[in-house]
């Protein structure tokens, strides 16, 4: 258990460590950095108190603390995939959008000069 809680404790300082430098160096915006941080934060957290991470276990009625902990970081990471899907299917009607819209001036553009 032990061992599981450090590799968890590593892990997640890692990741918080690789989303700062990305953040610091423009290679991912702030704003969705955000969930990163806050799920790494959660496993930090999780990993190094076991109070917490025993109460979470009880709360959820599983007997075995790995995995609690396991099922609470594919879980939070889930909810960060779903986020990201959301925004990456905004961008794409966005996209579509500002597509159609660029298509219609260029339309317009041509049939103006058609026409002098």
């Amino acid at each position: 258990m032990d061992r599981l809680l450090n590799v968890m404790t590593v892990l997640s300082a890692a990741l918080m460590l690789t989303i700062l430098f990305a953040v610091r160096r423009s290679h991912i915006r702030v704003e969705y950095s955000v969930s990163w941080l806050t799920a790494t934060f959660v496993l930090l957290v999780l990993s190094r108190s076991r109070p917490l991470l025993g109460w979470v276990t009880n709360l959820l009625g599983v007997g075995d603390s790995p995995l609690t902990l396991i099922m609470v970081v594919f879980a939070v990471f889930l909810v960060v995939f779903y986020r990201f899907s959301m925004i990456i299917s905004n961008l794409k009607d966005a996209n579509i959008a500002l597509t159609q819209r660029l298509a219609i001036v260029e339309f317009q553009l041509q049939n103006g000069h058609e026409r002098h």
